[in-house]
């Protein structure tokens, strides 16, 4: 799943090379990724991290959250130890770089195939370095998964309804999120918000 039209063609082609996979769906957006892979089920889905409408983690939570057996493959460009850590937490168990991707694409989408994780050695390395310097998701924001998922798609423009549709919750319950996530970080205003997720990375400045 990724916005650009050039980059899907890609995938595509090198994927199909392999005569026992199949390439069932595409996607230019997060809603259509979460919808195609509910009405498809397919094995492995590819998300990018910056795609419109639903960033890649709520696309890899709603998805796993759906269809607890399909695999997700984390294909971007972003190789921050933050955003990593938020699309494992979300449920992806592979993530590759697409300046990696001719050739270990194919290696990724077999140890997925295989229900096993995939991480090339300098998404391991990442890992490992945010470990050790203690900033595992728990420790990078003070809020909750939920909370972090409307704080995100508040900073990119959303309104309440907006988000309420895209996480498929109550707009009441929206409400109580964003009202949380501002109590805990002591904010009396979106602009604060908004800041909040720039500076610590949820959402591209």
């Amino acid at each position: 799943m990724d916005d650009h039209d050039v980059v899907r063609a890609g995938l595509r082609r090198i994927l199909e090379r392999r005569a026992r996979w199949e390439v069932v769906g595409e996607a230019a957006d997060g809603g259509e990724a979460v919808a195609q892979a509910s009405a498809l089920n397919p094995d492995i889905v590819l998300v990018d991290f910056s795609l419109p409408v639903i960033n890649g983690v709520e696309v890899t939570r709603q998805i796993r959250s759906r269809l607890p057996n399909v695999e997700v493959l984390v294909f971007t460009m972003h190789d921050r130890e933050i955003l990593m850590a938020e699309l494992l937490k979300a449920g992806a168990r592979g993530y590759l770089l697409k300046s990696d991707a001719v050739h270990l694409l194919e290696a990724a989408v077999e140890s997925l195939a295989l229900h096993r994780p995939f991480f090339t050695d300098s998404v391991s390395k990442a890992m490992v370095s945010s470990y050790l310097k203690g900033a595992g998701p728990s420790s990078i924001h003070p809020l909750t998964q939920r909370e972090c998922g409307v704080v995100k798609l508040v900073a990119e423009g959303h309104s309440n309804k907006e988000i309420a549709a895209i996480l498929s919750i109550t707009l009441k319950t929206v409400e109580t999120h964003r009202a949380s996530a501002m109590r805990k970080l002591n904010y009396t205003s979106s602009a604060s918000l908004i800041r909040y997720a720039v500076r610590n990375k949820l959402v591209d400045p």
